[in-house]
């Protein structure tokens, strides 16, 4: 039997990882004709654009703004909109300009680790054990097999240790907002995906507006890529994270962390034409191995 997190979140998780492991390779297309802040920018009002819609027509709406709880449901919308979409993708898609693409999925697979600790304080029920923290290890080292050396070979920017710093907290922002996500006040996981993404367009559009102006140009390729990151690895990836918190918590969702470098491999030897590297079937044991671990297994 799977895990106690149902077989319906597990699902989730391996959908998420693929989502996100593509999403690298759709960044590099996009910042190639937009701003790091624009493509936050616009990939986020997408997808806010198109939640809103989906919970009007689904007949739920956005939270309600007067409820006894709508302070705190709204404050964590913010959070999770801030923390889990506005900040790490403007810097993910600065930092993929200075550091290489290794190191970049090497950072994201330090989520799981940064979680352990703060759920661990935070979320009274999902407590770090022994067994967790080993597993963990466990999958990031097999992450680490899989980028190689080669992941920390200077990518000979003159900014580069910048970069790999914003790339750093970025994998703190993401994990900050799941423990954001898990305390908030019970709401549609739909409704506050929306309002989450509503308030990360506000502050994102802000931030380019002010940083970087209007934008002139809107080549297609870039325009298309951008497209994609805001309806799949923004719109439909924020309704699958926010309910996989909720349901199954923090350390379970850090699990799809680690299967990004796997699909982002695979999608570049099937996609791009890329040479599968020999390390890729030990480097997937050892992060199957590591989730077998950390997870509590009934009969």
């Amino acid at each position: 039997m799977f895990a106690q997190a149902g077989l319906k979140n597990w699902g989730r998780i391996l959908l998420l990882g693929a989502l996100w492991g593509a999403s690298f390779m759709f960044i590099e297309f996009a910042i190639a004709g937009f701003t790091a802040l624009w493509v936050a920018a616009i990939r986020i009002t997408i997808a806010a654009s198109v939640l809103c819609v989906v919970t009007y027509l689904a007949g739920t709406g956005l939270p309600d703004t007067r409820g006894p709880n709508a302070r705190h449901i709204w404050l964590s919308a913010l959070g999770l909109g801030v923390f889990a979409n506005a900040v790490p993708f403007a810097l993910l898609s600065w930092g993929q300009g200075y550091v290489t693409s290794g190191f970049a999925g090497v950072s994201m697979a330090a989520v799981p680790l940064i979680v352990l600790p703060l759920a661990h304080i935070f979320v009274p029920s999902d407590r770090l054990t022994v067994r967790k923290a080993i597993g963990f290890l466990i999958g990031f080292a097999g992450v680490a097999l899989l980028v190689g050396k080669d992941a920390f070979v200077s990518s000979g920017t003159q900014i580069e240790s910048v970069g790999r710093l914003a790339c750093f907290l970025a994998a703190a922002s993401y994990a900050c907002s799941s423990i954001i996500t898990r305390r908030a006040p019970p709401v549609s996981h739909r409704s506050f995906s929306a309002a989450a993404l509503l308030m990360a367009s506000a502050v994102s559009v802000g931030l380019a507006l002010w940083f970087d102006g209007v934008p002139t140009e809107f080549p297609i390729g870039p325009v298309l890529a951008t497209l994609y990151l805001g309806l799949f690895p923004t719109a439909l990836a924020t309704l699958l994270l926010v309910s996989v918190i909720r349901e199954a918590g923090p350390s379970f969702l850090g699990l799809s962390n680690y299967q990004v470098p796997i699909w982002s491999v695979v999608f570049g030897v099937t996609l791009l034409g890329e040479t599968m590297p020999p390390q890729l079937l030990p480097a997937l044991g050892l992060i199957l191995f590591g989730v077998a671990v950390s997870q509590k297994w009934r009969a």
